[in-house]
């Protein structure tokens, strides 16, 4: 079964080398480090224990960053970080420069994965949520390379899915050291696949234990100053959007202008999730007849201006801060929502489609402590943001709550540190 896999992976690399390739037409980053997915990095010298954390992209990089300060402040202790994106990347270098050894994560194929193992040394391999790869697993697992899923979730849809290849699953899932799961239902799902129980710990989500630095707090109300004109409308973020669902957010911001909520009472700031969707979602919000201004164009959003395109990478955090409200994307299209624990980090009234596979834990908690309302398109889109925009009580209540939530399930971060130290 890993041969058939691992043939079809073969199979599968010409067609993302060509969609990289496609990408590098704009931006040559895309195929510049393209020896490191097949494994070829530098030497790292020096005696130290060494621990690989692979984050997928952005969202798991800032969820364990957290992680990442503690163990740097370990001694003798050096990190390797790798990543899949680009995106991922820039961030990884912004935030930890070169306090970290940092590369792209290597195809999942035998040859490369040995390749990076030989040069890279790794004493323990920490995988962030559920980025599980056969052939990564089973050359660690050779090699002597202890293996650790920390924050792991596994929605129904996938777990099916997984279960489809009972064989490679049960295979997979045998070879990792220990699992920090963030709920009961998730570890179930694991166990039913074939995980050990005596490996699996719940932990919790320790994306809640994420620090709002006092740094950060000044800079997100400088911002909010500069959104709300000081303080006369009220701004809506929208983050991570879709295809298909920023024409969703454009309706509803059209109809809240026929209820006669202008410019100058609300300021729409839309964040796609991916940034080649940039332009596009700019030339929708012009067709669609409104004033917009780009984040990248370091023009402040004037009282006229109906969208602030969120174009930059790595200012979602502030823009958090920033927001009276948020509506978190990836839940009007059938995508399983994304993570809403920043925002209520930031006490903020949340709002979502019903997508929500992907965080239904968490989604759930929020949802049973009125700090989230779901819709399922404009019409009730519209209807919860009319109540949010002329009652303040409320939205200050519906913030509260997902701030008790979010203040209630910290500790992850302690228990995973724990299950490391006893890898390494």
């Amino acid at each position: 079964m890993r041969l058939l896999y691992t043939v079809i992976y073969y199979l599968a690399v010409p067609v993302v080398m060509l969609r990289q390739i496609w990408r590098a037409r704009r931006d040559r980053r895309h195929i510049e480090r393209l020896p490191e997915r097949f494994g070829f990095i530098g030497p790292i010298t020096g005696q130290q224990t060494r621990i690989w954390l692979h984050t997928v992209s952005v969202g798991e990089f800032l969820g364990a960053l957290p992680l990442i300060h503690q163990l740097l402040a370990r001694p003798n202790t050096e990190l390797i970080v790798t990543c899949m994106t680009l995106t991922g990347s820039e961030r990884i270098r912004a935030s930890l420069g070169d306090r970290v050894h940092h590369f792209y994560m290597p195809y999942d194929l035998p040859g490369a994965i040995r390749r990076f193992i030989k040069t890279a040394e790794p004493d323990l391999l920490v995988i962030m949520e559920t980025e599980l790869w056969p052939n990564t697993l089973a050359e660690c697992h050779a090699r002597g390379v202890a293996t650790l899923l920390i924050n792991a979730r596994l929605s129904e849809r996938s777990a099916k899915g997984y279960a489809r290849l009972p064989r490679l699953t049960t295979a997979m899932l045998s070879r990792l050291g220990g699992a920090a799961i963030q709920q009961q239902m998730d570890a179930e799902r694991f166990v039913q696949l074939g995980l050990d129980r005596e490996k699996v710990q719940v932990t919790g989500n320790i994306k809640f234990d994420v620090e709002l630095t006092q740094s950060m707090r000044e800079q997100a109300l400088s911002l909010q100053e500069q959104w709300t004109l000081g303080g006369q409308r009220k701004v809506w973020l929208v983050a991570s959007t879709h295809p298909g669902e920023d024409e969703i957010v454009l309706d509803t911001l059209a109809r809240l202008r026929k209820r006669g909520i202008a410019s100058g009472q609300l300021l729409l700031v839309l964040v796609p999730r991916h940034p080649e969707r940039f332009d596009q979602v700019a030339q929708m919000a012009r067709r669609a007849g409104f004033e917009i201004e780009r984040r990248t164009s370091g023009t402040a959003p004037g009282i006229a201006t109906d969208v602030l395109l969120g174009d930059t990478m790595g200012e979602l955090q502030l823009m958090y801060g920033a927001s009276d409200f948020v509506f978190m994307g990836g839940s009007l299209a059938p995508v399983g929502g994304h993570n809403f624990i920043e925002a209520a980090l930031w006490a903020k009234p949340l709002l979502s489609g019903p997508h929500l596979f992907n965080f239904s834990g968490v989604s759930a908690m929020l949802r049973e402590a009125e700090a989230l309302r779901v819709v399922e398109g404009a019409e009730s889109l519209t209807a919860e943001l009319v109540g949010l925009i002329g009652d303040d009580t409320r939205a200050q209540s519906m913030g509260a709550a997902a701030l008790n939530v979010a203040e209630a399930n910290r500790g992850a971060l302690d228990k995973t540190l724990k299950m490391i130290e006893s890898l390494v």
